[in-house]
């Protein structure tokens, strides 16, 4: 677990020596199954993320364990049972803002963008692609979006005596407030 933090860092530090960098160490993720025999909902507020604003890229890492649910039990068996967050201990995102140009990143305000990207989870990587919003606002960046992911595609195995309480498709909330690289 040190390494992947110490690796993290440095990535973090090689980013910052070029472009115009925003970064955030609590940016929120969370995820929303709606199912007829019950609502599930995670939230994760330590996700660590950069954004390149001269190039569009943008880069997500998400600690599993720090999902965080209403009952100690779905917890529990979040970790254990389908995310083998102990084998499988972190989620990557690594994308881009396809229509950069429709930023002005000069002035406050709010553009629709779409990221497309790669999203790695339980070690598996599938190409998605998400509408959202930048803003700018003062002393930095706030980026927002909304899609589904289905965790079969993730090889994410769901019990049969289950099944029923987890919906097939995944609602993913993605809320980052950057602030720009090297301020407090």
């Amino acid at each position: 677990m040190k390494r992947i933090v110490i690796l993290f860092t440095i990535f973090f530090f090689f980013l910052a020596a070029n472009g115009q960098k925003y970064m955030t160490k609590n940016g929120y993720i969370g995820f929303f199954s709606h199912s007829a025999m019950e609502d599930i909902k995670g939230d994760n507020n330590q996700v660590a993320g950069v954004l390149d604003i001269s190039t569009g890229e943008m880069v997500f890492q998400v600690l599993i364990k720090s999902f965080h649910f209403e009952k100690a039990l779905m917890e529990e068996h979040f970790n254990e049972n389908y995310m083998e967050s102990d084998k499988f201990p972190k989620s990557t995102f690594r994308g881009k803002i396809t229509n950069l140009s429709s930023v002005d990143f000069t002035k406050q305000g709010k553009s629709d963008v779409t990221v497309e990207g790669d999203l790695n989870m339980h070690d598996v990587t599938n190409k998605i692609s998400a509408k959202g919003t930048v803003e700018v606002v003062q002393g930095g960046v706030i980026a927002v979006s909304k899609f589904n992911i289905v965790p079969e595609d993730y090889k994410i195995t769901i019990p049969g005596v289950v099944r029923d309480n987890i919906a097939k498709t995944l609602e993913i909330s993605v809320n980052m407030k950057y602030a720009p690289v090297g301020s407090k």
